[in-house]
């Protein structure tokens, strides 16, 4: 099989590495152009870019797709058996689509038609859902609705953030992936129509990240892992924006018999977003609408993200005051 390898973030580079480790020749990469990036604004290739270079790998970068006559040519004249995309992030023309003798194939870390769109990883976590998958899947001119080849199923930890998703979901698809591509070669590949409801999961923005304390517990506990390593959920405490990255749901009467030799808010008497404990040796402990969140890893303004005790070790934060 000769094939195209079209991706762009490091979920993209474990399938990449998986086929390229296994024998599978690797004719070209297709990847997004180099970006500027950083407080520097320097100019940062992505890790698929990065992976070409290092294993002596062809690189096309086109800015689109549709309209590139010249690339799609250059892409046609390598003769590809099969194109494979792992979070490429630019839409396929069905000129493209035709171009591979097998068609285009896909790695889409979701059970379709579940979670179609930009961001599934995310959204499974947002929205607190206990399984998800990835799914192997021809291409068609429609966004995430071609024919299946295989499917996996995983459990979602309790805890479990997008970034650490991300990483299983990420092996799990490469290993799905050679899979296919080895069952295409040997023509035992099977083509399942989608079937069922149809979700979308659309991309991220940052106004979503606030969180509202009018929310139930659980709610704020998935966004703060569902935006783990993202962007980051945040609250605002004295005029200052403060990021949660791990937080963990606690137990009211657990908490009033843990604290009840301290100075502490008592659960019943305080209100969404109030501070019930903030000390170092028992860390930052915040009422929500049905409950208390202890938050155990935390960001402040312009500063770096660490554990709760040695951020409250540097950072004074009265009990009784109130996250907005």
């Amino acid at each position: 099989m000769k094939i195209v390898f079209m991706g762009t973030p490091d979920f993209s580079v474990k399938s990449l590495d998986k086929l390229n480790s296994n024998g599978i020749e690797i004719c070209a990469v297709v990847t997004t152009p180099d970006r500027k990036s950083g407080r520097g604004m320097k100019t940062i290739p992505s890790p698929v870019k990065e992976y070409a270079i290092k294993n002596n790998i062809k690189i096309f970068q086109p800015e689109k797709i549709s309209k590139n006559t010249e690339f799609k040519e250059q892409i046609r004249n390598m003769e590809p058996d099969l194109v494979c995309v792992v979070s490429y992030g630019i839409i396929l023309p069905k000129s493209f689509l035709e171009i591979p003798k097998y068609g285009c194939i896909n790695v889409h870390p979701s059970l379709l038609p579940k979670y179609r769109g930009s961001a599934p990883i995310q959204w499974a976590v947002l929205n607190g859902d206990k399984k998800t998958g990835v799914t192997i899947m021809y291409l068609n001119e429609k966004m995430d609705a071609g024919d299946i080849i295989v499917q996996k199923e995983v459990d979602i930890g309790e805890n479990e953030t997008t970034g650490e998703l991300w990483e299983r979901l990420g092996s799990i698809g490469a290993d799905l992936l050679l899979e296919s591509v080895n069952r295409i070669s040997n023509n035992t590949a099977k083509r399942i129509p989608q079937e069922g409801d149809v979700t979308f999961a659309p991309m991220l923005t940052k106004e979503m990240a606030r969180i509202d304390w009018s929310k139930n517990t659980n709610e704020i506990k998935n966004l703060v892992r569902g935006l783990n390593p993202i962007m980051g959920a945040f609250s605002i405490l004295n005029n200052k924006k403060i990021k949660f990255w791990k937080v963990e749901r606690v137990d009211a009467n657990e908490y009033e018999e843990k604290f009840k030799l301290y100075e502490h808010v008592e659960y019943k008497n305080a209100i969404a977003g109030e501070i019930l404990i903030a000390n170092d040796k028992m860390g930052l402990y915040i009422k929500t609408i049905d409950g208390i969140i202890s938050v155990l890893e935390i960001q402040g303004e312009n500063a770096k993200k660490m554990s709760i005790d040695n951020y409250l070790r540097g950072n004074k934060i009265k009990i009784g005051e109130r996250f907005e």
